[in-house]
């Protein structure tokens, strides 16, 4: 729609008087469960929030943040920073994760977008790499999802595929693993006989390999760099489903944590190693537990296991695992188009606004916020502050964060008139939460309270 055929205008606020400041608060990672020793919101000191609560308890609203309200194909897609910011700011709900994919896929709009381009230019000497989740459970991966790509890489020129599958159990059945491979196995058969060389190379357990997330264990994600990319395993078979059901014998054996195996031939030599000149895909489309073997495919600079072989190779992520680190730096499935953002409708009715975070949120009260758009609508309507965030630490260590200071940035600017509209966002109940450690978490969830009062109370 063109920016003639609708109005910019927007009408008055029935309830809220006009010169009155407005400030917007994410406390992210901050919700409501059921209280228990776990649940730091709960054990920690939290006046402030509490009192806005029981202060206006017919105001009190819980706003989801995951499913359908954040634009994600059902209630059981748990959400993220990125799509929450993208909803927050848009006031509008925009297909995200599988859903974009599925309409990507649908389309075949997939097919001509920057991503698979830059993979396609593989397709002639080298081999097409497809590593993920075999499941249809629909958490960080669908089964239909991966059978649609592989039918349409090679209908798109893909000569030589190599699947490198990571069985589930946790998002659906223990045991279910070994009908997927089947499934899997009779797609690639169809694929031979049209003369696409297409077979399965490497599989493990989704908790033994690679999908690790928050860089918990390095050495899940090695296990499968080890079997994917230099073609060495513990286990070799010569057959997939075979792999999968001997290694479901061994005892205590289950889907999650299934040893690592490669395929290999009659030699012995294992037929899918990532090689110089090859493409990879990595086919979930849920981000958390994909970071960190993109990090490893990516990064030039890398430390944290002995890769032994970096391969030139082209990547490229379902979609963009991270925003903040535009990693991976390419994607088959690009980012919704978020037009009309709330941001834009204030400039263009005269509202200041003021943003501010630390640099692990900065990006998400004002790129994501603006529909991923970078910079300003209107400097002279607008005024971003970034706060340093710490550098080359884990949250726990300093759990209370940049708090304070994001604080009395947002304090400072309601105090000086100049702004209609004053945004933060507050980290660090997710950001310390995601690593798991409970004192530090309470400390955080203190800290967040504290920077609400010193907001609004003081």
């Amino acid at each position: 729609m063109g920016s003639s055929e609708f109005s910019w205008k927007l009408a008055d606020h029935p309830k809220l008087p006009k010169g009155k400041t407005v400030a917007v608060v994410v406390l992210d990672g901050w919700g409501e469960a059921n209280p228990d020793k776990y649940n730091c919101i709960h054990v920690a000191e939290t006046p402030a929030m509490d009192s806005l609560k029981k202060g206006a308890p017919d105001r009190w609203r819980l706003v989801r943040a995951h499913g359908t309200a954040v634009g994600l194909p059902t209630e059981d897609d748990m959400g993220n920073s990125e799509v929450g910011h993208n909803a927050l700011g848009a006031g509008r709900i925009y297909a995200q994760g599988a859903k974009l994919v599925d309409l990507a896929l649908a389309s075949g709009k997939i097919y001509e977008g920057e991503g698979f381009k830059y993979i396609k230019e593989c397709f002639d000497q080298g081999t097409l790499h497809l590593i993920g989740l075999l499941s249809d459970g629909g958490v960080h991966s669908r089964l239909d999802q991966l059978q649609l790509l592989l039918k349409g890489a090679s209908e798109n020129g893909a000569k030589r595929i190599r699947v490198h599958v990571l069985t589930d159990g946790r998002d659906v059945l223990d045991g279910s693993s070994v009908g997927f491979v089947e499934t899997l196995e009779n797609d690639l058969l169809k694929l031979r006989e049209k003369g696409v060389d297409a077979q399965i190379a490497s599989g493990g357990g989704r908790m033994y390999v690679t999908m690790d997330r928050y860089e918990n264990d390095w050495g899940v994600v090695k296990r499968g760099w080890d079997a994917q990319v230099l073609g060495e395993a513990p286990h070799k078979f010569q057959s997939a489903v075979e792999a999968v059901k001997k290694l479901r014998e061994v005892p205590k054996a289950n889907d999650q944590y299934l040893a690592p195996f490669v395929i290999v031939d009659e030699s012995g030599k294992a037929v899918g190693p990532i090689v110089d000149g090859d493409a990879v895909v990595t086919f979930n489309f849920r981000a958390d537990r994909m970071v960190m073997l993109a990090k490893a495919l990516e990064y030039e600079d890398f430390d944290k296991f002995d890769r032994v072989r970096f391969p030139k190779i082209q990547y490229a992520g379902m979609l963009q695992y991270d925003g903040e680190l535009k990693l991976p730096s390419h994607y088959l499935v690009s980012p919704p188009e978020i037009e009309r953002t709330s941001g834009e409708y204030l400039v263009h009715n005269g509202i200041r606004t003021f943003a501010c975070s630390e640099t692990v949120k900065f990006g998400h009260v004002t790129f994501f916020w603006n529909g991923n758009r970078s910079g300003y609508f209107d400097p002279s309507m607008e005024e971003y502050v970034e706060i340093p965030s710490d550098a080359g630490i884990t949250f726990n260590v300093k759990p209370k964060m940049k708090a304070v200071e994001i604080a009395e940035k947002a304090r400072d600017a309601i105090l000086s008139r100049k702004f209609d509209q004053v945004r933060v966002n507050l980290p660090n109940g997710d950001m310390v939460g995601h690593t798991g450690d409970i004192e530090a978490t309470v400390v955080a969830c203190k800290a967040a309270d504290d920077a609400v009062k010193i907001k609004f109370f003081k």
